[in-house]
């Protein structure tokens, strides 16, 4: 699909903002956390420290990844104009969505093998359910992808842009249980902790490495899944009111 191809292409093109630098800040945040806080606590759940965070690390840097690479691959044929030459072009509307979500999400996992393999270098990384985190990967990668070509769509302007990754997103996720197990905390703090949706996909994610999360596998899979087919269906919507592309 060409919309798939340009949008690889594209992501060639800036190699080192797509893939080296969101390595070296997750090594950064593997260094920082490993070392001062691992020093502190040896092991969370039977796990070393170093190898519990490893989940938590990718997860981070694949929601925020999936939702950038197709916000702002939906957004500059808006900004350009360029838009309307895709709406009024022989395609259908699925395989437009396809073609920015696929490549999104596309670029999300490569990242995401990539930081499992640069923190392998520091720590050892069982993989107790290897195609369950593989399948996991995939749909959260899909799922937030579908995600960020929303905001792409709904946004007017580069702050717009940036709003739900930097100020809710990656609050959530340090939150959510990346750097450490909400059954550390307080009860009253582990009930409310619950309501944050990316404790669920941290959770799932953990349990396919070391077979063990802060929620029940089943709980997390069908929260995924709903989150996806919540996406699916304002896509669906988007696409047949016209919101914010044919006006």
């Amino acid at each position: 699909m060409a919309i798939y191809r340009f949008e690889m292409a594209r992501a060639l093109r800036t190699l080192w903002q797509s893939l080296v630098t969101p390595v070296i800040t997750t090594s950064l945040y593997f260094i920082v956390f490993g070392g001062a806080i691992g020093s502190r606590i040896s092991h969370v759940g039977g796990v070393g420290y170093g190898s519990f965070i490893v989940p938590g690390l990718v997860m981070l840097s694949l929601l925020t990844q999936s939702i950038g690479n197709a916000s702002v691959g939906i957004y500059f044929p808006k900004f350009t104009g360029t838009i309307y030459e895709l709406l009024s072009a022989p395609i259908s509307s699925m395989e437009m969505v396809l073609g920015f979500v696929g490549a999104a999400a596309t670029k999300s996992v490569i990242l995401g093998f990539i930081i499992l393999g640069t923190a392998a270098l520091f720590v050892p990384i069982p993989i107790a359910h290897p195609l369950a985190m593989v399948a996991f990967l995939l749909l959260t990668s899909v799922a937030f992808s579908l995600f960020g070509f929303i905001i792409g769509i709904w946004a007017k302007g580069f702050e717009q842009l940036n709003f739900v990754p930097a100020l809710l997103v990656t609050p959530l996720a340090f939150l959510g249980g990346a750097f450490y197990s909400i059954d550390m905390l307080a009860p009253p703090w582990r009930i409310i902790t619950l309501f944050n949706p990316v404790v669920y996909l941290i959770s799932a994610f953990r349990w396919t490495f070391f077979n063990q999360g802060d929620v029940p596998i089943a709980v997390s899979l069908a929260a995924t899944l709903a989150f996806l087919i919540g996406c699916l269906a304002v896509i669906a919507w988007i696409f047949q009111t016209g919101y914010r592309l044919k006006n």
